[in-house]
């Protein structure tokens, strides 16, 4: 079965659902492929990097409701073995973080280095939205530093991570993380690890009936 996981790595439930789904992945017998997905919450600018509780704070009526909205999927992502700190975290485009895991998706790391941007975002305070933090954060996955900085800098890469972002609006994604298990059943949500292991077997039971 492929499932294709459309996801943001400056979103906090991408990060969840990734982890509930290698989990799910762990206890299911089945054969998956797992293809990673971009898609953008915001794919307004970013020109200078801006705390996220600031940025929360001006979408969502201010800095104590935007904590308050933080303080709930913290204590959900812990429940997942996840720790995330957003008293650092910075707001950022994440267009050339897809472009990131594009490249090293061509290297048969784009699992590992979606993690290592969502470690970056939510743990480390990183700009993601930074060519060069982005190329010091795939060296930590074993890709050649001076080479992805090259590839950052130039426009590989640009064409492909549009036409997948243009065909995830085509397909209706508005939300993320959203799972599309062989190609025609949606999961949208961080679901539970369990509702994604019944999900993986309800549609591995469609498939085989017909």
């Amino acid at each position: 079965m492929e499932i294709d996981l459309y996801a943001d790595v400056v979103c906090p439930w991408c990060y969840i659902g990734k982890t509930r789904l290698e989990e799910a992945l762990k206890a299911y017998d089945g054969e998956v492929t797992v293809r990673l997905r971009p898609f953008q919450l915001d794919p307004s600018p970013v020109p200078e990097p801006l705390p996220v509780l600031d940025a929360l704070g001006a979408k969502f009526g201010g800095r104590q409701r935007a904590e308050q909205m933080i303080n709930r999927v913290v204590d959900v992502a812990a429940g997942a073995g996840l720790v995330l700190h957003y008293d650092h975290a910075l707001a950022a485009n994440t267009f050339d973080a897809h472009r990131l895991i594009w490249f090293a998706g061509q290297r048969g790391l784009d699992s590992e280095m979606i993690d290592a941007l969502y470690r970056a975002h939510f743990v480390d305070g990183v700009d993601v939205g930074s060519t060069a933090s982005l190329a010091t954060v795939a060296a930590g996955v074993g890709l050649d530093e001076t080479e992805v900085r090259e590839f950052l800098d130039s426009t590989a890469g640009t064409a492909e991570v549009r036409a997948a972002l243009n065909e995830a609006r085509e397909l209706g994604i508005s939300s993320v993380p959203t799972y599309v298990l062989a190609g025609k059943y949606a999961v949208t949500g961080a679901q539970e690890t369990e509702t994604l292991l019944a999900a993986l077997a309800e549609v591995a039971q469609r498939e085989a009936a017909s």
